[in-house]
């Protein structure tokens, strides 16, 4: 695409097609599409010096900001705000919501104006994720907004994230990816409390966990049953609708949402469940995930979320603007857990279906955000507990972030280079869980049990993210105050967590990926951290102990 003299590129906006997509055609230029603009923040120097210095903390030191603090200092300037909403005007965009608390606003308008707008064409892709709409090359601003408006999602709306849960074929399956030393056992998140040895005495009383779900829905009741059957009290649930998003149950991932908050609520069932409802696009990623850190009225203080991609899917801007996020909640105090993906170290979801399918080894977005704890997976069996991977199956993600640099706090344990020659990076995951659909988890999903018994239990590590947001519910329980920032905490400490027992090492296995012919060097697991288990997997009662000492 020709920059033209009267706009201005965004920086890190490129697009490209998806992988094996055609154009097709134009959109109906009438078509009403809403935008999510992100403005500059004064408060983004000031962000960062401030997470640094927290990553340096003791946990007694930490002090959060409010919700209403963070966004008196992330709201815009006002001459800029209004330049925008000017703009918009004369365009013939309207003014939907302004978000001071991310510093964006959001506008509608119709296909043709907002290509007008924004200097970009707009096309239509049939490809094998599906049919999108889409665009090639930046996003453009006019001249005198250049440096105001640094973002702009929402024109294109291909899929970027996925659910990172798995259902096995039914038993007495012979498909070639089926593995064939399945133990078929099924854990309720009971079982795997008591696994991980978790306080029963702690039901997480008096805290928040936000669910992030980009797409499908559940019904009430199907947690009444589930709960039920379990012996709990249903926790309260509450659905909150983000953008076009709700609960609508009906679709495949259906079982991503029935997972997690059955696991959440199954450990924490006294917490409060919010789930915040949004799609798999770029900008409606972002928008759930700014929801759920600026919910001035539920005020989650854990958030798990169970979607990603391969870093290549996601344009440059979106990683920094997502990442940009995600460190502000840890400014707030809330901790987030993201799952490490599905399928090895190759990271895609099926042969030709993702971008960057290409050979190469690939870690998951945004469990790569060096402002999140990623969660990989093991299979827990009665005797041992080892790296999943069902190879020809599925495997635990995990590797070398080609986007972010080591952390600071993760520069204190030996991690490895990247197996695709690019150096060292931002290793994921940080912690893991039983996640192997071989030993998989209970789940009730609309009205079908996935137990164990006529349906196999349901995997991956989709599950290990709320298992951890419900252990730290009950962390934050007990200790009387949010952990907030949760890596710096373990990496810091790690020697000292290690000898209290709080984190098993993983020691046997690896996450080379081979499936539907294709192959991918992998990591190794061993002692300490690993680029497929991370630090290890959770002693709850020692690890609440530890902290406490901390």
């Amino acid at each position: 695409m020709v920059v033209s003299k009267e706009f201005k590129p965004i920086s890190g906006s490129e697009r490209v097609p998806l992988r094996n997509a055609r154009e097709i055609g134009t959109p109906d230029p009438n078509e009403v599409v809403q935008v999510t603009v992100v403005l500059r923040s004064k408060g983004s120097d000031a962000h960062a010096a401030s997470i640094k210095e927290m990553s340096a903390q003791p946990l007694k030191e930490r002090r959060y900001l409010s919700r209403e603090e963070l966004a008196a200092i992330n709201a815009p300037a006002p001459d800029d705000v209004a330049k925008v909403k000017k703009f918009a005007e004369e365009l013939g965009l309207t003014v939907v919501k302004e978000s001071p608390e991310s510093s964006s606003i959001s506008l509608s308008g119709t296909v043709a104006a907002l290509s007008k707008a924004f200097g970009t064409k707009l096309s239509m892709y049939d490809s094998p994720r599906g049919k999108y709409r889409g665009r090639v090359g930046p996003v453009q601003v006019p001249a005198d907004l250049d440096g105001i408006i640094v973002g702009v999602f929402g024109l294109d709306n291909r899929p970027v994230a996925r659910p990172h849960s798995i259902r096995r074929k039914k038993y007495g399956a012979t498909a070639a990816d089926e593995p064939t030393d399945c133990p078929n056992l099924a854990y309720t998140p009971v079982d795997l409390a008591k696994e991980y040895n978790f306080p029963s005495e702690l039901d997480g009383s008096g805290q928040c966990i936000g669910i992030v779900e980009l797409g499908g829905g559940y019904t009430d009741s199907d947690m009444s049953s589930y709960f039920g059957k379990l012996g709990i009290a249903t926790p309260e649930i509450v659905a909150v609708p983000v953008g076009t998003g709700a609960n609508n149950p009906g679709s495949e991932a259906d079982g991503e949402v029935a997972l997690d908050i059955q696991v959440a609520g199954a450990i924490a069932p006294k917490a409060k469940i919010v789930v915040y409802f949004s799609g798999p696009s770029d900008k409606e990623f972002l928008d759930a995930i700014n929801a759920a850190i600026n919910d001035k009225d539920n005020k989650p203080t854990v958030i798990s979320i169970s979607w990603g991609g391969p870093e290549d899917v996601h344009t440059t801007l979106m990683k920094k603007k997502m990442d940009s996020a995600l460190g502000q909640a840890a400014l707030l105090g809330v901790t987030v857990f993201c799952s490490a993906g599905d399928d090895g170290s190759r990271d895609l979801c099926e042969q030709q279906k993702c971008p960057g399918d290409d050979g190469r080894a690939h870690v998951d977005f945004p469990a790569s955000s060096p402002h999140v704890t990623s969660c990989g997976g093991t299979r827990l069996d009665s005797s041992t507990e080892t790296v999943w991977n069902d190879a020809p199956g599925n495997a635990t993600g995990g590797g070398i972030s080609d986007f972010f640099p080591v952390p600071s706090w993760q520069a204190t344990v030996n991690t490895t280079p990247n197996v695709n020659g690019s150096g060292m990076g931002r290793g994921v995951p940080d912690v893991a869980g039983d996640a192997d659909p071989c030993t998989g988890y209970v789940v009730l999903c609309d009205g079908t049990w996935y137990d164990g018994q006529q349906n196999p239990p349901i995997g991956g590590t989709s599950a290990v993210t709320p298992l951890w947001a419900g252990l730290t519910a009950l962390i934050n329980q007990k200790l009387g105050k949010p952990i907030g920032y949760l890596d710096p905490l373990l990496y810091n400490n790690y020697e000292q967590l290690a000898r209290a027992g709080a984190l098993k090492p993983i020691t046997e296995g690896n996450n080379g990926y081979l499936k539907y012919g294709l192959q991918t060097p992998g990591y190794n697991a061993g002692p300490g951290w690993n680029p497929c288990t991370g630090l290890g997997t959770p002693n709850g009662a020692a690890l609440i102990q530890a902290l406490s000492n901390l």
